[in-house]
């Protein structure tokens, strides 16, 4: 079956992984329409697909020859994408990371149930090789992991881009721990940095505790760590003495990962060193995922519960930095 969708908002990712893996899986998508609020962007975008361009959203997803949503990008439109899509009965990928406080999370989950259509959120972390590699290596090498760090340093964008983007690596990566430990964390503490005369953090980190409620520290410890501190002139540092985008300490050994197909791993046995050059493309294994999820008529809720679940973590992280206190996730 060749699902029929509209591309709302031309997400920052469009160039490197929703435009090839839409152009190499074209025999599964065709891209009918696409509305973005930078009418050149749509318009380039839509010239790539002999595409019709919108102007508003609920005119693209109220068309007739429309079957799914891909909303890659929330800067503009927020949640409301979503809802409308509810309203006209079409399928969503959601590669944005919504910025809703924990009442509205809510109220999107229930709006998707209700309407019963195919929702994937995108979380490339979980799908990259790397990652899955990772699973097998905890499954039978490395044992359980213990403690966890999380690395995202970027050059410092705009304003307005840079809040949202910590928002999407902060939700990203905290679904990334989450899928990792395979247990919910049971509280949390959060700090940050603002540098003086900017309107957003420009370094955010968390520390999810994934231990049995009231055994703080008894369990894994997954620390997370958000940068937007380097200078536009100085993004060449980025490269220098990169960390890892993920450490993990197991049972028995260290795994180092790098996105998206790179797993240094030691064990008793030395150094393992694996490039996983020869898979799929993760933004192609995502759309095959999404094209399954719409295919068999059924809400894909581990997905739906997943999103929710992040992103009202991610803003209890916000809460403890605020108020300077570890939060229980059962609070909210």
């Amino acid at each position: 079956m060749k699902l029929r969708i509209g591309v709302v908002g031309v997400g920052p990712a469009w160039e490197s992984r929703h435009l090839p893996a839409l152009r190499a899986l074209s025999d599964r998508y065709e891209v009918c329409a696409i509305c973005d609020p930078v009418q050149h962007r749509a318009e380039f975008a839509a010239r790539q697909f002999d595409a019709s361009v919108h102007d508003g959203y609920r005119g693209l997803i109220g068309r007739d020859d429309i079957d799914g949503v891909l909303l890659l990008s929330a800067n503009f439109y927020g949640a409301t994408p979503i809802f409308a899509a509810c309203e006209f009965g079409k399928a969503v990928y959601c590669a944005a990371a919504i910025e809703l406080t924990g009442d509205e999370a809510t109220d999107l989950r229930c709006q998707v149930e209700k309407s019963g259509i195919a929702f994937m959120a995108e979380f490339p972390c979980r799908l990259s090789p790397a990652t899955l590699r990772l699973k097998e290596l905890i499954a039978t090498q490395l044992g359980p992991p213990h403690l966890l760090f999380c690395n995202r340093r970027r050059s410092s964008p705009a304003g307005h881009e840079q809040s949202h983007r910590c928002v999407r690596d902060l939700v990203e990566l905290v679904d990334w721990c989450r899928y990792v430990v395979e247990e919910e964390p049971s509280s949390l503490l959060a700090t940050s940095h603002q540098s003086s005369g900017k309107a957003s953090h420009d370094y955010f980190s968390v520390s999810l505790d994934f231990s049995p409620p009231g055994e703080t520290g008894s369990g894994p410890l997954a620390v997370i760590g958000c940068g937007d501190y380097v200078p536009e002139s100085l993004k060449e540092s980025l490269s220098y003495r990169r960390p890892a985008d993920l450490k993990v300490v197991c049972e028995r050994g260290i795994a180092f990962l790098d996105l998206p197909n790179t797993v240094a791993w030691f064990d008793d046995a030395g150094q393992h060193l694996e490039k996983l050059d020869h898979e799929r493309p993760v933004g192609e294994h995502l759309l095959l995922h999404f094209h399954r999820a719409v295919e068999s008529l059924l809400l894909k809720s581990s997905s739906l519960e997943d999103a929710h679940r992040a992103i009202l973590i991610a803003n209890q992280a916000k809460q403890s930095c605020l108020q300077g206190r570890r939060i229980f996730c059962q609070e909210n």
